[in-house]
Order: C-alpha cells, then sequence, then structure tokens
C-alpha cells in the first residue's frame, strides 16, 4: 500500500500523545509485511528524512494575514494543509491525525481518489476552553473537524470512550469506527535509573516524589493537581515536569497556583518548566514513587502507560480512555470526576475533585507493598496489550478492510 500519513506533530517537533503515536506507528508500519509497505509523512516543519520505504517532508507556510493575533495558528495551519495537499502525488490510504492536519486529508482525498482515515486524538466539542488559545479560530477548527469526520471512509479511535464520542457528536456509523489504542515502545519506556538526572533538575534522590509531566492546559488538569498539594501528606516531593502553556493566562495561573503551594504547604514542590528530552523523562517515572493523572479530558492517555512501563503506579482521573488503561486497584488508583451538569470537562466540584486526587495519593503514599504490587502489574500489563508492533498490524489490518468494500 502508498500510505500517506498527515500530521501536525513529528520528530524532533513532539510536543503531545498524538506525535509519539504518529512516530512509533510509522516507523512499525514501513517495518511491517517485509517492509511492502511505503508510509510517505507530511508534518508541519522542516523534516527531511529518507529511510527506504519511510519518508518524512516537513511544510512550512508563508505569513499570513490575520484579523487577530490568536488565529494565527488556525490560518497558518490551513495553509500547510493546502501544501500538504498539494504533495500528496498518489496514495491507496490518506490518514490525518488532529484537526491540523484534516483539511488535507480531505483535499487529498478529492485529489487522489485516496480513502480518508482519521485518528481521534482528541475531538473540539470536549475542548472548549481552546477559544482561549485560538480565539474565533475555534469555530474553524471545529469546522474542519467536522467536515473531516463527515467525509472520512474511516476512523481509528483510541480508546471505546472515543469511539462513543466520535458516533455521538459526528454521527459516523459504528462500522467506519474501529477502536485501536495507542501503544508504547516496552525497549524504550522500561527503568531506568540516574541519581544525577534528578540532582539536575533539582530534585532530591533520597525523598519519595509525586510526579506530573504534560503541557499546561485546562486539558491536562494541572491546576486542579497544583491545588491538590496543600491536601498531601507532608515530606513528599511533588514534580512538575510542565511546559508549554496554551496561552499567557493560564501560565500565569498555574505560576501563582505553584507559588502558594510552595509557600503555604508541608511539601517541597519542584517545577520543571520545560519539556525534556525524552530519556530525561523516563528517567523521572523510573525515580517516581507515584504518577498523578488529573486530565478532565482524555480520549486515551498515553502518558500512563509511560509510567506504567517504567513500573510507576498511577492515581488518575476517571475520564475518557483513562479506565481502559489504568486498571483501578491493580495498576493504579481512579478519581471519580463528577463533571458538571452538561458539561464534561469542568469538574462540578474543583475543590472535591482535588481533595480527591490528594486522597488516592495519600493511600499509596502510605502502602509500599501495595504500590510494589501495581508496580510490577503495571509493566506486565502495557507489555501485553500495548506493544507498538500489534496497533500497526491491526491499523494495516484495518487500510486492507477499506479499500476492500467491506467496511460500509
Amino acid at each position: 500500500m502508498n500510505i500517506v500519513i498527515l500530521t501536525n506533530e513529528y520528530p524532533p517537533n513532539v510536543y503531545g500523545g498524538a506525535g509519539v503515536h504518529v512516530e512509533y506507528l510509522t516507523r512499525e508500519m514501513a517495518a511491517a509485511d517485509d517492509g511492502e509497505h511505503h508510509v510517505q509523512v507530511l508534518s508541519f516543519g522542516d523534516q527531511d528524512v529518507d529511510q527506504g520505504n519511510l519518508e518524512v517532508q516537513g511544510v512550512t507556510a508563508p505569513d499570513i494575514p490575520n484579523q487577530d493575533p490568536r488565529h494565527a495558528k488556525f490560518l497558518d495551519a490551513m495553509a500547510r494543509n493546502v501544501i500538504m495537499a498539494g504533495s500528496v502525488q498518489e496514495a491507496d490510504i490518506v490518514h490525518g491525525h488532529t484537526w491540523y492536519s484534516h483539511l488535507a486529508g480531505c483535499l487529498a482525498k478529492q485529489l487522489t481518489g485516496a480513502k480518508l482515515v482519521l485518528s481521534t486524538h482528541s475531538l473540539e466539542p470536549h475542548r472548549p476552553w481552546k477559544i482561549e488559545q485560538l480565539g474565533t479560530a475555534y469555530h474553524g477548527s471545529s469546522w474542519v473537524e467536522r467536515t473531516a469526520y463527515e467525509n472520512a471512509d474511516g476512523v481509528v479511535a483510541v480508546s471505546s470512550a472515543m469511539q462513543d464520542d466520535v458516533h455521538d457528536l459526528y454521527d459516523v456509523p459504528r462500522s467506519r469506527i474501529r477502536t485501536i489504542y495507542n501503544g508504547i515502545d516496552i525497549d524504550q519506556y522500561q527503568p531506568r535509573h540516574n541519581d544525577e538526572v534528578l540532582r539536575k533538575h533539582d530534585v532530591d534522590p533520597e525523598q519519595p516524589f509525586v510526579l506530573f509531566v504534560g503541557r499546561i492546559t485546562r486539558q491536562k488538569g494541572i491546576l486542579h493537581l497544583v491545588r491538590a498539594i496543600h491536601d498531601m501528606d507532608d515530606d513528599v516531593q511533588v514534580v512538575l515536569c510542565a511546559g508549554a502553556p496554551d496561552t499567557d493566562e493560564i501560565a500565569a495561573e498555574m505560576t501563582a497556583l505553584v507559588e502558594e503551594a510552595q509557600a503555604e504547604s508541608g511539601n517541597r514542590v519542584v517545577w520543571i518548566d520545560e519539556m525534556l528530552p525524552k530519556d530525561e523523562v523516563i528517567t523521572l517515572y523510573s525515580h517516581a514513587t507515584l504518577f498523578v493523572c488529573p486530565s478532565v479530558y482524555e480520549p486515551f492517555g498515553i502518558i500512563n502507560l509511560e509510567a506504567m512501563a517504567c513500573h510507576t503506579p498511577v492515581v488518575a482521573s476517571a475520564v475518557g480512555g483513562i479506565p481502559e488503561v489504568v486498571v483501578d486497584g491493580e495498576t493504579g488508583l481512579l478519581v471519580s470526576f463528577d463533571a458538571q451538569e452538561g458539561d464534561d470537562f469542568d469538574p462540578k466540584d474543583p475543590d472535591a475533585f482535588a481533595a480527591d486526587l490528594a486522597e488516592g495519593v495519600n493511600t499509596l503514599l502510605a502502602d509500599p507493598e501495595r504500590r510494589a504490587s501495581m508496580a510490577e502489574k503495571a509493566r506486565e500489563r502495557v507489555v501485553q496489550q500495548f506493544s507498538w508492533t500489534a496497533i500497526a498490524e491491526q491499523t494495516l489490518d484495518f487500510y486492507r478492510d477499506l479499500l476492500d468494500d467491506t467496511v460500509s
């Protein structure tokens, strides 16, 4: 098959789970079936990779005038999408990842006759806070996403919860949706210890610590976690590996809350205000006593797999696809998320949610034997259920079914 992957993120420009997904999926698809498939990746950036049947081409765009500075990111993406569509010479499958590349997928489908596949890393109706970042361009991204799902031949849902969302929000027939989980490189993500990495980032190797890794965005729930620090048992470090804020406003809010927690709680709070290299993040996972994922919206939650693969139990909010990753009571603890009525991203009682997060953390901090058991089961679950090789094979099978017209 000639497969074209359209994406905003590809190494070295990776800042979220979608970029991780695309990196490993394309690698495994190119290696599958003795390398008989040609995989072309078109991404935002200046990448230029030629590895035989895996080619990566970065796409840049000219400066575009805009009515509102918040529109710049959307208009830049749309310009790149047009260039992407023109760069697809021939394809059997065009596979788009996130709304950033979906317009290119729609155009390429019409221009080449390829089957259009979309992966549901997130959905705009469940991310209304993005209007803070995009302004009214959020309505543009929402329109692009809806149009793409209305035109897609097949949809890959990264969790059963996302399959329900795609069907309910965009009326995509369930026969055209296939649930294929995200995966992880189990050889790369495994326990790796190095006290010097911790000291480099001002983390005390001798003191237990609770870890967060992710972007500073409403979706990841980090502000709720910072509020929860006040209710955590004393004498545990809280390490926040958090950068790339969505807006100046949320950056300021984060700064104020962290300073308050540092001043008023009995815990040492370490804020690593940057996105670290992968090897350093793996070291943090490996040393952490617990990993906390307080997301208020999470289609899958690949970050939990990364921590679990490094023998680290998880305390996570029970939203989206997370309960399909974290087995409550076995590989970690799930914290209920009571959303506001008619809402699914804002807790009805933020103070109660923060307190519940802290209670989950305190429960496991007080029980080292239970943590040790969870750590073993966490790694075991990842190895058995979430290898990228199996996920690539499932994706290729879906492509074949689409090309054989067995999906309708």
